[in-house]
């Protein structure tokens, strides 16, 4: 889901600048912003995911593998309250939240990163936001044959 359906960034330009300072460092010098209690429910949708997502279900069964950061107890529940928000209609009881996106079986997995097994899926990774796929169009555009 995350800079694939939602966008991260639009929900972390939300939270106040204190919640975020207490989230800026994991011990090891990195922001542990996502796990920011209620961050995912803040975020908006990536440019063009609701109208691809229509069109893709129109040539495919589709569902949502996203992973949920296990410190964040709410982004899980921000996760379904976002998909019933915005893609109720497609993803009604279709979502499943997994560290391990290699277990998982399909046809195609789009995901921006290789992390948690994305790299090791047992279909076609799409790399969303590479220079193959950088938006939806792109990926329209490949997965759907004569889209122009």
């Amino acid at each position: 889901m995350d800079n694939v359906l939602v966008d991260f960034q639009s929900g972390l330009a939300k939270v106040a600048k204190d919640v975020k300072a207490q989230y800026a460092d994991d011990g090891t010098g990195k922001p542990h912003y996502d796990d920011i209690p209620g961050l995912f429910a803040l975020m908006e949708p990536m440019a063009g995911a609701i109208q691809a997502v229509h069109e893709l279900e129109k040539h495919y069964e589709l569902y949502i593998l996203s992973t949920a950061p296990w410190n964040n107890p709410s982004a899980w529940a921000d996760k379904v309250a976002w998909v019933s928000k915005y893609l109720d209609d497609v993803f009604h009881k279709r979502l499943f939240i997994t560290h391990r996106k290699d277990l998982c079986i399909g046809d195609y997995l789009i995901d921006d990163r290789p992390k948690h097994g994305a790299c090791n899926f047992s279909g076609e990774w799409i790399q969303f936001g590479s220079t193959q796929f950088p938006d939806w169009e792109s990926v329209l555009r490949y997965l759907i044959p004569g889209k122009d």
